[in-house]
Order: structure tokens, then sequence, then C-alpha cells
């Protein structure tokens, strides 16, 4: 048997990172039926989806985030949607916005892109409460992450 010595490195190497994801890729596929399955269908690519809120009363010499007002940014894989951010300005929170543009995501989500389910992470200061009002269920928590918060994971399946 020869022993080998291998070298640890700790750099960001954008080439390699994209050699590592697609030979995982290709190891997850062999082994998985149901990815294997996906291959080559509409459903085994990442599609962004993105839901803004614009304030109507903003100042056109602001550039076009400049009356952001809120916004969802997600994309879909599969059959699901993926929330990543969802954000209200402070001053237009408590009047329903946060639903609005949950529920618009979640319409697109269902009935231009097949999905029949949701996910997405909050933290305990966050809108946890929010989301469970909403019909998202917590599937998950991880407490101290980061330090001194807890992350909570929450579903919802969409009828």
């Amino acid at each position: 048997m020869v022993c080998r010595m291998f070298v640890l490195e700790t750099e960001v190497d954008k080439i390699r990172r994209e050699m590592l994801r697609t030979r995982l890729l290709e190891t997850n596929t062999r082994a998985s039926p149901v990815l294997r399955a996906l291959r080559g269908t509409p459903h085994e690519r990442e599609v962004p989806l993105h839901v803004w809120l614009m304030d109507p009363d903003r100042d056109p010499a602001e550039g076009p985030a400049g009356g952001l007002a809120g916004g969802l940014v997600g994309h879909t894989w599969t059959s699901w949607l993926h929330v990543t951010y969802l954000w209200v300005d402070e001053r237009h929170r408590g009047a329903g916005l946060g639903s609005r543009l949950l529920d618009r995501a979640e319409q697109v989500a269902r009935r231009e892109r097949g999905c029949r389910a949701v996910r997405l992470e909050t933290w305990d200061f966050q809108a946890p409460d929010f989301y469970r009002k909403q019909g998202y269920e917590v599937v998950s928590v991880i407490e101290d992450y980061p330090p001194g918060v807890t992350e909570y994971g929450l579903v919802k399946r969409l009828a």
C-alpha cells in the first residue's frame, strides 16, 4: 500500500469551486434516481424569482432602487420556492406589505412554475411569528447560529 501525502489549501478558487460543484452534481445524479430524472428538464436549474414593492411617490432622480419600499428575492428549483430575502422598509411595516410580497411570490411559484412548497430561513429577532401567521411550519431550529441567535427553518405546502 502506497501512503500519499495530500496538501490542504484554504484559498478561494472559483475554478476549483465550479469543478467541485460539477463533480458533486455528477455523483449525486448517479446516486439518486430522483435527481437523475431531473436532468435535462426545466426543473433541473434554479430560476430566480424576485418581487419588488416600489413607492409610487419616489423621486425619479433617486434611480431605479430609490423608491424601493420592499422586496422578496428567491428562486424556484424542482417543485420548491426558496425565499432567500424578504424585507419591507420600516416606514411601511405593519401595512400588510410583507404578506403581499410573500403571497405574490407563492402565486408565481405555484401557477407559473408548478411549485408545491416553499422553504425559508429566518432568525428569532426577524420574523418567525410573521411566517407562522402566513401558514408556515417550523421544521428546524438551530440555536446559537450565529452566537446568541436562533435560526428557524420553515416550510409551507402550496395548495
